[in-house]
């Protein structure tokens, strides 16, 4: 799908979502669009490898693939921020993430989106599980986030390893736009501990599989 009709359909879909209550609700207005902006944070001591890896992205809860941004005012509600439209759904915005993070390290040989259609020898699935500001009986929301991220061994799509990662980023204050920002600072801490955790698994994996067999 284009752009332009993805936006179209992105802001037919809010037009839609009910309303919400006093603490994100009001009159209607003509919907803000949100990215955050990222800042990809590589370690020097990630391992060097030569491989090459996939990422891809895996189905989520509707509501998580939803444009709007969810809150919850108290435990066990959601709610969306009224005006407020993320510009790319929460799994787009993990795997750019993670994907820009492993680019900017220097450290892998190749790393592309799976609908490149790169012949990789790696391929990273994510599942985004939780991605929404939470106030948990707190006056500041935070950003919360929990992503289950799966290597696969692209030979015969064996798993190399499975980890959920989990993160909350506080907001400086109430407003949607410093919520954003918590997102964004949330999204390059997670982008870090996977990138680095998929080098690591998959170095791991294939210094195991061409280690030469023991002698009897």
């Amino acid at each position: 799908m284009s752009r332009l009709p993805r936006l179209v359909a992105v802001l037919l879909a809010i037009s839609l979502l009910p309303a919400c209550s006093s603490l994100i609700g009001g009159p209607k207005e003509t919907p803000k669009l949100y990215a955050p902006v990222l800042h990809p944070q590589a370690d020097a001591a990630w391992p060097q490898v030569v491989w090459s890896l996939a990422t891809s992205r895996s189905a989520s809860m509707p509501i998580l693939e939803g444009p709007g941004i969810l809150v919850s005012p108290t435990p066990g509600e959601l709610q969306v921020y009224r005006g407020a439209l993320w510009a790319r759904s929460p799994s787009e915005l993990v795997e750019d993430s993670v994907l820009h993070t492993l680019e900017a390290s220097g450290k892998i040989a190749a790393v592309a989106r799976q609908s490149s259609g790169m012949d990789a020898d790696y391929r990273l699935l994510l599942e985004v599980r939780e991605f929404r500001a939470d106030y948990t009986g707190n006056a500041v929301p935070a950003a919360r986030l929990d992503i289950n991220a799966k290597l696969l061994y692209a030979n015969d799509l064996s798993i190399v390893g499975s980890r959920n990662f989990q993160l909350t980023q506080p907001a400086s204050d109430t407003e949607v736009a410093s919520v954003v920002s918590a997102f964004g600072q949330a999204l390059d801490r997670l982008a870090g501990q996977i990138a680095g955790w998929a080098l690591t698994t998959g170095q791991a994996h294939e210094q195991a599989a061409h280690r030469p067999a023991t002698r009897r």
